[in-house]
């Protein structure tokens, strides 16, 4: 049986022993925790207390950083989303090299790929399934969103660096066509919010549009994220590869270039709502060039220390992602606000237990996966 490489090339089988399994990429962990650290502080509901406290301040404008931008522009909380996506795929990349290393078959993978796809999409629909006014079928969560995007990343793992460059490509550019050369009266305005291809589409699979702009077609472009992260994923495992940083920031850079070319030429604009060609570029490009950052400094200068802050957080990232969006929205915040009221001391109160949640798991060595 045929078996992968980190560079995605396929060679004859041989001899493994533990002694060939890469170390654990302590940068890769921290960057995932910080994420999840990020989106949970959100969910406790901290950003919105500071953004309020500081209104007419000169702080104000920071902590506006800490939302989405209402259209056309970016802030930096736009790019937590893609870099969880981006996060998705590094891991990919080092969970099937682990599955290669103990001669799994490519079957065994796919049916795991596609049985945590399947969960993915289950949780993400399930996280917004329940509203006050009954049943709610949603397409927009980050978990249906990545349900598709790592199923195609799994897809075309194996491929050439060339190829799968292509895909991300070809779904930027579909991305372009669906929104530009799509003309459904009513839905013909390709970058207005409720008047887009995105709100069509939503239409007829959820009969409704997000009033926000959210679109379900955000998976298509949203899929370059996750494949460019088990291209990042590959190239931090493969042992023939020098100056890794410097190509993660290379990359980095040249996504940047692109996206902000398109949204300055006047050509795409820059839209995190609906994934925009240019946004997508752009958010690639600042998650590769955190992730040079993060492995340069922590794997290559080796500064491993004090870090267990994020790790404790991001070795559980699914779970603690699905307890504050399900259980920490719908009861355990406001219960917790019964006895300490609305205010900064009840989101803190709140994020202290979850990240206390995530500690008595990492100690007991719980991880839980789907």
């Amino acid at each position: 049986m045929d078996t992968l490489t980190p560079s995605g090339t396929l060679r004859q089988p041989h001899a493994l022993t533990p002694m060939t399994r890469p170390a654990r990429l302590l940068s890769l962990d921290v960057m995932r925790g910080g994420i999840m650290v990020l989106l949970a502080l959100e969910s406790a509901g901290l950003y919105d207390h500071l953004i309020d406290m500081s209104e007419n301040t000169a702080a104000h404008p920071f902590f506006l950083q800490f939302t989405h931008h209402p259209w056309h522009g970016l802030h930096a909380w736009d790019l937590v989303q893609p870099a969880f996506m981006f996060m998705a795929g590094a891991a990919m990349a080092f969970s099937l090299h682990r599955q290669q290393l103990e001669k799994k078959s490519w079957g065994f993978s796919f049916r795991k790929a596609l049985r945590r796809s399947g969960w993915l999409f289950f949780w993400g629909v399930l996280d917004y399934a329940v509203r006050r006014t009954g049943l709610s079928f949603e397409l927009w969560d980050v978990l249906t969103q990545l349900s598709f995007t790592s199923l195609l990343a799994f897809l075309i793992f194996r491929w050439s660096f060339t190829a799968q460059l292509s895909v991300c490509a070809g779904l930027l550019l579909l991305t372009e066509v669906l929104y530009r050369y799509t003309h459904v009266s009513g839905f013909d305005q390709p970058f207005t919010d409720q008047h887009n291809f995105g709100n069509y589409v939503d239409l007829l699979l959820m009969n409704k549009i997000n009033k926000d702009g959210w679109v379900a077609i955000n998976c298509i472009p949203t899929a370059v994220h996750t494949i460019a992260g088990a291209l990042a994923g590959k190239l931090l495992l493969d042992p023939s590869q020098t100056k890794k940083t410097q190509r993660l920031l290379l990359w980095g850079a040249i996504c940047l270039g692109l996206g902000y070319i398109l949204d300055l030429a006047g050509i795409t604009p820059i839209i995190k709502r609906i994934a925009t060609s240019s946004f997508t570029l752009v958010s690639l490009g600042y998650g590769l060039l955190i992730l040079a950052a993060c492995y340069w400094f922590i794997d290559i200068r080796q500064h491993r220390k004090h870090w267990d802050f994020f790790v404790i957080v991001g070795m559980n990232s699914i779970f603690i992602y699905l307890f504050f969006e399900i259980v920490g929205h719908r009861w355990f915040n406001g219960y917790v606000s019964a006895f300490t009221g609305k205010t900064i001391l009840t989101s803190l109160v709140i994020f202290a237990c979850e990240w206390g949640l995530c500690y008595f798991l990492y100690k007991k060595k719980i991880f839980l996966r789907v």
